[in-house]
């Protein structure tokens, strides 16, 4: 089942996900070699508050959890799918590093995941990298009225299995409103090589 948001409610979730944007362009310019995952996030935490918002993932326990995600951001390195914990780790030359932020703001939520390199990355980390950032466009064509969830996922794995990628079907996705996992919209894919 799809629920359809109001214009006001789009509203809303349009100013969250434009700190999570603003949140990602201000930390991809922290992203280098050196830098502990902990750095980043205490940084994200800062530009989200000084914004208005609250770290979505900070306290959150999904359900059969046993205990709270303890940061503001996911931050997850090189082969680490997704959900990684920030801590003293510092970015390497070469690693690629996803960071997932997430903004609780006036009742709704914003949430998005981008993949950076750090420094000069192999040509195998740049290829998956851009692949992903195509396969996104790709989606985005897909999403028009008349059109399923179904039709955005499929033209986005369609894309990435082209280029020898496929999708990891244990995270593909949620959909965000008033709650940060919403089932009924899980739809979208992440990627592996």
């Amino acid at each position: 089942m799809v629920i359809i948001k109001s214009k006001r409610e789009i509203e809303v979730l349009r100013r969250s996900n434009r700190i999570v944007a603003y949140v990602f362009r201000e930390i991809k310019k922290m992203v280098r070699p050196g830098i502990t995952t902990k750095e980043l996030d205490l940084e994200a935490e800062s530009l989200i508050r000084a914004r208005g918002g609250i770290p979505a993932f900070k306290g959150y326990k999904p359900m059969g959890y046993r205990s709270e995600f303890p940061a503001s951001m996911c931050i997850s390195i090189n082969e680490e799918v997704v959900h990684g914990i920030p801590g003293p780790r510092k970015l390497k030359e070469g690693d690629i590093v996803s960071l997932d932020v997430g903004v609780l703001l006036d009742g709704y939520y914003g949430d998005a995941a981008i993949t950076l390199p750090v420094g000069d990355v192999s040509k195998e980390a740049q290829r998956l990298i851009e692949v992903t950032e195509r396969a996104l466009y790709v989606g985005i064509e897909k999403a028009k009225e008349g059109n399923r969830l179904s039709d955005i996922s499929h033209a986005v794995q369609m894309f990435a299995e082209g280029y020898g990628f496929s999708v990891v079907r244990d995270f593909v996705g949620h959909g965000i409103g008033k709650s940060l996992h919403m089932k009924e919209h899980q739809n979208s894919c992440n990627f592996v090589n």
